[in-house]
């Protein structure tokens, strides 16, 4: 026929979001920023929370590992404190002078005809110095940070009422995580950060791609639905469906994102520019 052509239909994007890790995602390792928190933790251990000098980097290590972050284990095993000190003093004296200005990830970003949404576990001051430091505060649609999902509520924070170390050190032996104490934070590698996080950002697991650096955290982003980058290492782990050894290798690993852009008729293609999730995912 004449105009057989004339109305081909256009496939559906493969994504219609990419969801950004920041921290050890964003910037490589070699910054120092995560030594300098891992230290500044410790420190708000012993000085804050009264736990044995010689004790931290162990209860530290395992908190993490089966948390998350530190926070979320030392309220699971316990201790409450004030989120916004705790914030104040890890994040607060970190090197951000490290962090220099990226050119070439802004253009990267800047150029994905897909949309972009930061999603860490960082407190939205921190989050948003990061991004500012790295030139790239507007390459993103919005921000889930930590406040996104743990919003303040009324009595939430009393820094007198402590465990003691030896319940931290109970909580080490539990030998697997389904046997630990809940934490009531809500942070990634939890699968309801992840729930809540696609509700707040209106988001589809199934047609977004996720990066960030930590394997559990990419682990848990398979099991409720989203595509994968593990970023930081070339070697693909169980539940990465692609790895990265940087950020900035992201076009030569997935051109098909740039491709995005050519598939989607006229007048509906991504205008890259900045627009609010909602008020309360902006950092």
């Amino acid at each position: 026929m004449e105009y057989e052509n004339q109305y081909q239909h256009v496939p559906a994007p493969k994504y219609e979001c990419l969801l950004f890790d920041v921290d050890d995602t964003l910037y490589s390792l070699s910054s120092g920023l995560s030594k300098a928190c891992t230290k500044n933790i410790e420190e708000f251990m012993v000085q804050k929370l009264g736990i044995e000098e010689n004790k931290v980097s162990e209860i530290n290590r395992v908190l993490y590992k089966n948390y998350g972050t530190s926070m979320a284990g030392l309220r699971a095993v316990g201790y409450n404190f004030d989120y916004d000190d705790y914030h104040s003093f890890v994040h607060g004296r970190l090197p951000y002078e490290n962090l220099k200005p990226d050119p070439v990830l802004r253009s990267l970003l800047l150029s994905l005809p897909i949309r972009k949404v930061v999603f860490s576990n960082g407190d939205e001051v921190h989050v948003a110095k990061v991004l500012r430091k790295l030139g790239l505060e507007d390459c993103f649609e919005g921000v889930i940070s930590f406040e996104t999902l743990n919003p303040p509520t009324n009595g939430r924070n009393n820094s007198d009422n402590r465990g003691s170390s030896t319940e931290i050190l109970d909580a080490t032996n539990y030998a697997s995580q389904s046997a630990l104490p809940q934490t009531p934070v809500t942070c990634k590698p939890f699968e309801n950060a992840f729930e809540q996080a696609f509700k707040i950002a209106k988001i589809n697991p199934q047609k977004t791609l996720f990066f960030d650096d930590s394997i559990r955290n990419i682990q848990t982003g398979k099991q409720v639905g989203l595509h994968t980058v593990l970023v930081g290492t070339s070697h693909r782990t169980n539940g990465a469906d692609y790895a990265l050894e940087s950020i900035h290798n992201i076009k030569e690993a997935l051109p098909e994102l740039w491709e995005a852009d050519n598939k989607k008729p006229e007048g509906v293609r991504y205008s890259g520019k900045v627009a609010n999730i909602q008020t309360s995912v902006m950092a």
